[in-house]
This record gives structure tokens, sequence and C-alpha cells, in this order.
């Protein structure tokens, strides 16, 4: 079998200076960004600076569903005075991620292109699972769960997120398309709004959220009583109305504020009985909050109800806290509690490999050659990193695992239920290009007439699934047979023949490893000419040293 290649290059965490990094998150209510200090020492983070403007990416055009031209460009200015922002307290880095709205509009990528173009600013689309998993970072970033089972719900503008943990593994994480603002634009027309649409919008919740309230709750023990914990600026307004009527004050900061469901359903009575005029006087309430507050407010009630919850504990850190805190663990300066976490896209993508009966020992062994050959090669054929190489393991692992759908035309079974498989810790673009490196293992290489390959985003993604997958072809190929029947190979480089020789060690002594050299044959041409050199293979039967 061969030996397990190291898969990511995590620097080891170093005694360095303080760091400042900016998170952006372009929600569909609102755009938001946190700039914050990081300590490495620690290693912990302190807030520095919060930016908020309501754009309502989430108001789309009704007949097309796309974002409109005037809304792009209200996002586009704000972001803009975010990064000046930025720059005035001298942040090393951005990082940009857009949920819900965009990733739903059909124009939504050619919006995140038009950001790169105009502002320099790459912002990564992330899916519903990807945005509950940072969201429950953000928020064990600034709780404490005991090794307890807690709940957490975050209402957005355009989903609602339900997930559930101990400050370990998340043991669920889900996004239902029910959002404050896509719940009021498709049902509101009223105001104050009408008995009749008020409960039609209360039966579509509950209808909308059944399923995953249903699977969180089966992923809980009989004995175990978890804590609610809320997060989102629906919440944190309703603790604010509330605190402010009950105390006379709004406590600073809101994190471990408490309400009742009793206290929610009240709330929500007298909001539904107001106009929105009257909703944006309440002391405590922004004009825009006002216009979806009630939607978001029964969101909350209905939940709590569902799954049995008597009161909530609110949070003030989510999503672009936990996109902190994960670039903290992808950038190695985390060793405490949530050190587990930056493993998390190697465990995502053994899962998916699991659920669809790859087989595993095959798969690995394909994992380790192409690793193998792309640590052998780079700085000599290639100059990709180390986010390559991640990317080419996660599509070695899953590159078959389209024969769960059926054997004939596996691979492109494989690029759609990698592309719909919901990986976690990669963005969706980083999702696209995994699929297409699987997809191009065998059969056709990378064509333009592909539509999933002519979507990729950029010239340089295209390159490097034509260049990664070329590599994925030939490690498919060492493993013909299943079998580990070539134990190790070596790369050697000739570069006045511009030759690459591969120097295959069998396994047995007295294999020839016929039909692994034969597919070798089959399957160098997209090497050959992605690389321009002549594949040459070479069956050693002591190591060979490699020059």
């Amino acid at each position: 079998m061969v030996n397990a290649v190291p898969l990511v290059k995590i620097p080891a965490p170093v005694v360095e200076q303080e760091r400042i990094i900016a998170a952006i998150d372009l929600g569909t209510n609102s755009l938001h960004m946190v700039v914050v200090r990081i300590d490495p020492k620690l290693p912990a983070f302190t807030i520095i600076a919060k930016e908020k403007e309501t754009v309502r990416l989430g108001e789309r055009d009704p007949e097309t569903g796309e974002l409109k031209p005037a809304v792009m460009q209200r996002a586009s200015l704000t972001l803009r005075r975010f990064q000046e922002i930025a720059k005035s307290l001298n942040v090393e880095t951005i990082v940009a991620v857009a949920t819900s709205a965009v990733r739903e509009a059909p124009n939504g990528r050619q919006f995140l292109q038009q950001l790169e173009e105009e502002l320099g600013l790459s912002v990564s689309l992330i899916s519903g699972q990807e945005e509950a998993r940072r969201i429950y970072l953000g928020v064990l970033s600034g709780m404490e769960f005991n090794n307890q089972p807690h709940i957490i719900i975050d209402i957005g503008g355009g989903s609602t997120e339900l997930i559930l943990g101990n400050g370990q593994e998340p043991r669920f994480l889900s996004s239902t398309k029910v959002g404050a603002v896509r719940l009021t634009s498709e049902f509101i027309t009223t105001d104050p709004i009408s008995n009749a649409e008020f409960q039609y919008l209360q039966a579509f919740v509950r209808g909308n959220l059944e399923r995953a309230v249903d699977e969180l709750r089966s992923q809980l023990l009989p004995t175990e009583q978890p804590r609610l914990v809320g997060t989102s600026g629906t919440i944190e307004t309703l603790a604010t109305l509330h605190a402010r009527e009950k105390l006379g004050m709004v406590p600073n900061p809101l994190t471990g504020y408490l309400l009742s469901l009793k206290d929610i359903s009240n709330i929500v009575n007298r909001l539904r009985k107001l106009s929105n005029s009257e909703r944006a006087a309440l002391p405590g309430m922004s004009d825009k909050r006002s216009e979806i507050i009630v939607a978001g407010a029964l969101i909350l009630q209905e939940a709590m109800t569902m799954l049995g919850m008597d009161s909530i504990t609110v949070c003030e850190r989510a999503l672009r806290e936990g996109i902190i805190v994960d670039w903290m663990l992808t950038h190695g300066l985390i060793e405490d509690r949530l050190r587990f976490q930056s493993s998390i896209r190697q465990r995502s993508t053994i899962k998916i490999a699991q659920k669809y009966h790859v087989n595993l020992e095959s798969s690995e062994r394909v994992a380790a050659f192409a690793l193998s050959l792309f640590d052998q090669t780079q700085g000599i054929l290639h100059n990709w990193g180390s986010q390559e190489r991640e990317f080419l393991w996660a599509a070695a692992i899953l590159h078959n695992c389209g024969v769960y759908v059926n054997h004939a035309a596996h691979h492109k079974h494989s690029y759609y239920l990698i592309r719909n498989g919901e990986l976690l810790g990669y963005t969706e673009t980083e999702i696209d290009v995994i699929a297409n490196i699987a997809r191009y293992h065998r059969k056709s290489t990378p064509k333009k007439k592909h539509e999933n390959f002519r979507n990729l985003p950029s010239k340089q993604h295209r390159q490097m699934v034509c260049q990664l997958s070329a590599l994925l072809r030939l490690a498919v190929a060492l493993d013909r047979r299943q079998i580990g029947a070539i134990a190790s190979v070596k790369c050697e480089y000739r570069p006045a023949a511009r030759e690459l020789h591969l120097h295959l060690q069998p396994a047995l002594p007295d294999d020839e490893c016929i039909l692994e050299r034969w597919s070798l044959e089959q399957k160098k041409g997209a090497f050959e000419a992605e690389y321009g050199v002549k594949l040459v293979t070479v069956l050693a039967r002591v190591p060979v040293a490699v020059n």
C-alpha cells in the first residue's frame, strides 16, 4: 500500500506581531464588516470596528430573480467604503463571503466577478451548510459550551440556519429558505399585516422549518436538554426592545441576554398590530428593520415552539466572527479547543465518500499517488500551492463516487454528486473546482463547450482544473487494478529532452504491472499536452534516487 502523503501543510503557530483582519458578510438584508486585531500568542481576537449598511440584496427582480442594478450599485459603493475604512485601520487582508441572495440570483456570480474587477475585492460564495458551520465557529468564539448540547438559530434575510453542537464537531447543520426579507417581500402586502396574511405566513414558516427541526431533534438523546442560542439582527432587535421595556436600558454586551418564548410571543402580538411607521418609532428599532421585523420575529416564535424551547440566549457573535475564526484555523493560528475544526475539509470529504460507498482503500492510494506526483513536479512543471494540493486530494478521494449512481459515465455523475454534496469548509467556487477535477479523471479532457468547465469563474480556475485533472488521470492509472500493485512512484525530470520519467516500484517483485503501464500509456496524453513534456514509464526493481 502507498505510504500516506501529508495532506495539508498547515504552518505551526509562531509568536509574531498582532495582525489586523477584516471580515465582510454580503447578507440578504445588510452588508456587514467587522475588523479585528488578532493576538497570535493567545490566540484570540478583539473587535476594533464594526460597520453595517442595509442594502437589501434580497429584493431581487420578481420576474427573473436577478439582483437589481440599483441594489448592486449600492452594494458596490458600500463595499468601497468598507475597503477605505479597512485601509485606514491597516487591515492586512479582507475575507469576504456572500450568502443566500447572491447564491440564488442567476446573475450572482457575475456580480461577484464585477466586484473583483471594479474593487479588487474577492468575494467567496458559500453554501447554506457552510454558512451554518461558520456561524457555529463564530458562536463558539464568544460562548463556552462546556461540552453540553446547544441549538443555535440564526435568522437572516434570506435563510434561517439551525445548528446543533456541544463545542466539538457540529452534530447537525441546516439552512432553510425562510428569512425575514424573503418572507416580507413574498407574503406581506398589508400594513399592519392582516390576520389572513399573518396566519398564512405562520403556516408557511412551520411547513418549511418542519424537516430541519425534525432532523435536528432526531440527533438529540432522550436525556439531553439543550440550550438555545440566537444570533442575528432580528434576535438582537427583539432583545433590545424587551430590555428597554423591562430594564429601561440595553445591556452592553447583549450576549447572554435571556428571552422567554412568552416574551417573544408577546412582542410578536404587539408588532403585528402596528403599522410600519409605528414600529419604526419604537426605541431601538431602525427604519429598515421595522419593515421586516414581523416576519423575523414570527420565524423565531415558530422555531422555538417546534423545538420545544422555553427560552433563548442572545449571542452577538455569528457569521462574521466565524469567518475570522475560519481564517485563523486555516493559517495555523489556533491550537486551543477549536483546533479540531481545522481538519473539517478532510472529514467532510471522507464523509461524502462514505455516503456514496466509495472504495476508500483504492481512493486513498489514488490520492497518495496524485499528491506524490504533485509534490515531485512542484516548482518544475507547475507552481500550484497548498490550497490547490488540497483540491487535488479531495477530487482524488471522490473521483469515483459517481459509480453510486451508475458506472456508465460515472465521471459525470461524480461531478454532480460533488457539486451538490455540501462539502464543508469550501466555498462554492472551490467545490466547483474539485468537482471539475474529478469530472475529468477519465474520458474527455476539459473543453469550453462543456458547460461545467465553461462556467468556472476565471482562466486561472480553468487552468487549475486542466493541470490537476491531468495529474489525477495518472494517479488513477497507477492503481488500475485497485490492488495496490505499485508501491511508489519516483519522478525524474530531464529538461534537455523535456521528458518526465516515472519510475514505478512494484509492490511484488515478480509483478510486471502490465495493466498499470498500459493504462498510463492510454492516459498520458492529457498530461503531456498540459505540461509540454513527454512521459516515459520505467518499471524499477530497486529504489531509484531522484536527481
